[in-house]
């Protein structure tokens, strides 16, 4: 009996660890099946935007205030001749100065305090209009004083040179003076004709000296009614006193009358003497023309 019970044991034992050993080997050879993806995460960035600014908003870009600088040509001897435009508007607004070099000097100096002034942000160009201030049109003839500087290098007078009613030989006051081989001949005044014709300006304004007047354009005719009207409007807002016409002697070759030709309206402004630049008052005046003369 008791045999017969040690060899029931004996065979329960045996089952019992033929059963582990299959459980054991089914649990090595069980692959579990994950639930999360294979598939790479993609990054989160450290800006919770993506880095475009708060909110998702694109960064704001920089503002054009449209001031630039541009070499429109060179004098005789190879001076650069450059031109400051403020404001990017379709109506351009031109101003001239150092026509005459050396001879008048307060020319050259008040478009630069008109650069300076609008160089320093403290106004808005209109967002219809360009203004284009050329503080120095003769460089060689500002290198020299009296009247030697109101020649450029080849000793031609700049305003005798242009393509309205032309002579090669000119006169200032009772002096005889060059007006160039031919319309054109100096590189100076190529470079404001070549300018001229590229902005096509709704205004022109050359500074001269000295008279304290202002005179409207005209070529072979009468002023045009927008020459007068651009002439008067300077004029009232500066204090100076108009003209119709200058007729204390024969121009010929002159870059005003010249840009009436070409349909331009362009006026003379004549500063008082050789010395003061009557920044004040002509501010004023280009203020009023930059704002009102174009509707």
């Amino acid at each position: 009996m008791n045999k017969f019970i040690i060899g029931i044991l004996a065979l329960l034992v045996l089952i019992g660890g033929v059963a582990v050993m299959m459980f054991t080997g089914d649990e090595d050879s069980y692959v579990k099946e994950s639930d999360e993806s294979t598939e790479l995460e993609q990054p989160i960035p450290v800006e919770p935007d993506g880095g475009i600014g708060d909110g998702g908003e694109p960064l704001p870009e920089i503002e054009n205030t449209g001031n630039d600088v541009e070499v429109i040509g060179q004098s005789v001897k190879g001076t650069d001749i450059k031109v400051y435009n403020f404001g990017t508007g379709p109506n351009h607004i031109l101003i001239v100065g150092g026509v005459h070099g050396g001879y008048s000097p307060n020319t050259s100096d008040l478009a630069n305090q008109l650069i300076n002034h609008y160089e320093s942000g403290v106004e808005n160009i209109p967002e219809n209009i360009t203004l284009s201030i050329i503080p120095e049109l003769n460089p060689d003839g500002g290198e020299m004083t009296g009247s030697a500087g109101r020649f450029n290098a080849n000793n031609v007078d700049l305003n005798r040179n242009f393509d309205c009613e032309w002579s090669a030989t000119g006169v200032w006051r009772e002096q005889k003076v060059s007006g160039g081989d031919k319309p054109f001949s100096e590189t100076e005044s190529v470079a404001l004709k070549d300018f001229v014709q590229k902005i096509e300006p709704a205004a022109a304004i050359v500074l001269f000296s000295a008279e304290g007047k202002v005179y409207p354009s005209a070529c072979e005719g009468k002023p045009s009614q927008a020459s007068i009207n651009l002439a008067d409007m300077y004029a009232d807002a500066a204090g100076y006193q108009t003209e119709a016409e200058f007729d204390a002697y024969a121009i010929t070759g002159d870059m005003v009358n010249w840009m009436a030709k070409e349909g331009f309206p362009a006026i003379s402004v004549l500063l008082s003497d050789h010395q003061s630049t009557e920044f004040n008052k002509n501010l004023t005046a280009v203020q009023e023309i930059v704002a009102n003369y174009i509707e």
